[in-house]
C-alpha cells in the first residue's frame, strides 16, 4: 500500500484504468459469471451482438431491459467516490474503462474513457435519436423513426468508438503511472493499453485478485486486498497530505 501511495503522490501523470472487478464491488454481477440470474432467463452470447439487434429484436430489447433494471439496483461503492475526489484534487488525470455502468461518473469522475460505451445513454440505431431509461424500461423500443432503440454500449461484432480511443491512447502515451484496478486484460485491443503506457516510460501497478495476462511486465502487483479496501486505506493517508498541503 505504501508503494502505491509513493507512487501515486509522486507521479506527474497517473491514469487509472478499471475493468469488471471495480464494479462486482458494488454487488453488480458480472456479465459474464454463468452463476448469475442473467443466464437463468437469457443467453448473452446469443443477444449481446449486432445480429440480434437487427434479427432477432424483441429478445435482444427484453435482454437489454432486464440488464438495465438489474444495474438500477446498484449503485457506486466508496472506492468509485475516492477517485472522483482524486480527480478533482489533481492526484489522477483520467480514468479509462472497459465497464459500462456509468459509476465513475456518478461518483464524480469528469475525465473518463469509456471504452465499451456505456449504458448512461439510450439511443435509436437508425437516427441516433436519444431516449430516457424510463421511456424504454416503460416500453418505447422502436424510434418515431422506425429503428430500433438500443443502449449506447458496444455490442459484439461492433468496433469500439474509435474517437473514445484514440483520447485513451493519447492519456496511455502521457502517463507516468498507470494502475490497473480489476481487470483480467484479456479483452483485445482495450489490454494493449497498460503495454503502451510501459513502452512509454509509465510505472504499471496492476490490483487483480487473479493473475492477469500482463503480471510479467507489471512493476507492481496487489493480488490480496479488494479494490474499494485499498483506495480507503490509501485514501486516509491521501487526505493527511492534502490537509498538510492545505495549512502551508
Amino acid at each position: 500500500m505504501h508503494t502505491l501511495l509513493n507512487l501515486l503522490t509522486s507521479s506527474s501523470y497517473p491514469v487509472i484504468y478499471t475493468g469488471a472487478g471495480m464494479s462486482t464491488e458494488s454487488g453488480l454481477p458480472d456479465f459474464r459469471s454463468k452463476s448469475r440470474g442473467l443466464w437463468e432467463r437469457f443467453n448473452p452470447d446469443e443477444l449481446a451482438n449486432v445480429q440480434a439487434l437487427h434479427n432477432n429484436t424483441k429478445a435482444f430489447t427484453d435482454f437489454y431491459r432486464y440488464r438495465l433494471s438489474e444495474l438500477n439496483k446498484y449503485k457506486p461503492h466508496e472506492g468509485h467516490f475516492i477517485l472522483g475526489k482524486w480527480e478533482k484534487a489533481g492526484l489522477i488525470k483520467s480514468i479509462i474503462t472497459q465497464n459500462v455502468d456509468g459509476f465513475h461518473q456518478d461518483a464524480g469522475n469528469e475525465n473518463v474513457m469509456e471504452l465499451h460505451g456505456s449504458f448512461r445513454t439510450l439511443h435509436c440505431n437508425e437516427c441516433k435519436k436519444e431516449t430516457s431509461r424510463n421511456a424504454y424500461l416503460s416500453g418505447t423500443s422502436i424510434c418515431s423513426c422506425g429503428g430500433t432503440i438500443r443502449p449506447g454500449i458496444v455490442l459484439f461484432g461492433e468496433s469500439l468508438p474509435q474517437n473514445v480511443f484514440k483520447k485513451a491512447e493519447q492519456e496511455t502515451r502521457k502517463a507516468d503511472l498507470f494502475i490497473v484496478l480489476g481487470s483480467s486484460l484479456s479483452v483485445s485491443p482495450a489490454n494493449l493499453l497498460p503495454l503502451d503506457a510501459k513502452e512509454s516510460g509509465a510505472k504499471l501497478v496492476i490490483v487483480n485478485r487473479e493473475p492477469t495476462e500482463l503480471d510479467t511486465y507489471a512493476d507492481h502487483l496487489i493480488g490480496s486486498r479488494t479494490i474499494k479496501e485499498l483506495l480507503m486505506d490509501i485514501n486516509v493517508h491521501v487526505e493527511e497530505l492534502l490537509a498538510d498541503k492545505d495549512e502551508t
